[in-house]
């Protein structure tokens, strides 16, 4: 039987932009501690967070503010979230991808699982020079992006995309994902599902592992 752990890319992969204010800070000549958003690391301080958090905003509408204002602070015009990230973190993308997620990666690989990328924004958010520097997006079987597909989580076609892409059945996909809506949406489509918690990453691969049957070896592998 065919088992696939399917990845969420921002948040899950990729470290939160909420946690590389210092890399963003240094590589836009900004004064330490002037990004002061922290999003679900203190969402009570973060009042657009919480919007989003209400449905009163999306998630791309939350980035889109965000990207405005750090452009505004450097004192360009930025419209579109792929220049906060290129100029943020372009020059080093390898440094923001959690050392969990390669871990979980290849011991899902190292035990015949199938690995995959559902994300609303991958190329979008990232830029598709950002991801084509990144040597783990090798490691994946199949990429499913909103930016090109136009469906997004939690809508059910973006999960029966990457299940039929992927030849399994939803039943024996996990699915990870940091934000609890588009978890839902998984489960609802019939997937196993771990709610990512981005403050404790390494307890959230160790319970997609487990949910793939995967010995506690592996597990500690994404410790």
């Amino acid at each position: 039987m065919s088992r696939a752990l399917v990845l969420d890319f921002g948040g899950v992969i990729s470290r939160t932009m909420f946690e590389t204010h210092d890399i963003t800070e240094r590589a836009l000549g900004l004064a330490r501690g002037t990004l002061t958003w922290r999003g679900p690391f203190d969402p009570a301080s973060d009042a657009l967070w919480l919007d989003m958090l209400a449905e009163r905003i999306s998630e791309r509408d939350y980035w889109l503010a965000r990207t405005r204002e750090v452009g505004r602070l450097v004192g360009e015009d930025w419209t579109s979230m792929d220049c906060f990230v290129q100029r943020a973190l372009g020059a080093v993308p390898a440094t923001v991808i959690r050392p969990e997620a390669v871990a979980a990666v290849a011991a899902a690989r190292a035990a015949g699982c199938r690995v995959a990328v559902l994300s609303n924004e991958l190329d979008l958010f990232y830029g598709a020079d950002f991801r084509r520097r990144l040597p783990l997006i090798e490691r994946f079987d199949v990429i499913v992006d909103g930016t090109y597909t136009g469906i997004l989580k939690p809508d059910p076609r973006a999960y029966a995309a990457v299940v039929q892409a992927l030849g399994v059945s939803a039943a024996d996909c996990v699915f990870v994902d940091d934000q609890l809506r588009n978890v839902e949406g998984a489960r609802l489509a019939g997937m196993q599902t771990v709610a990512f918690d981005v403050t404790a990453p390494a307890a959230s691969y160790c319970e997609a592992l487990q949910l793939l049957g995967l010995s506690p070896a592996a597990e500690e592998q994404a410790r």
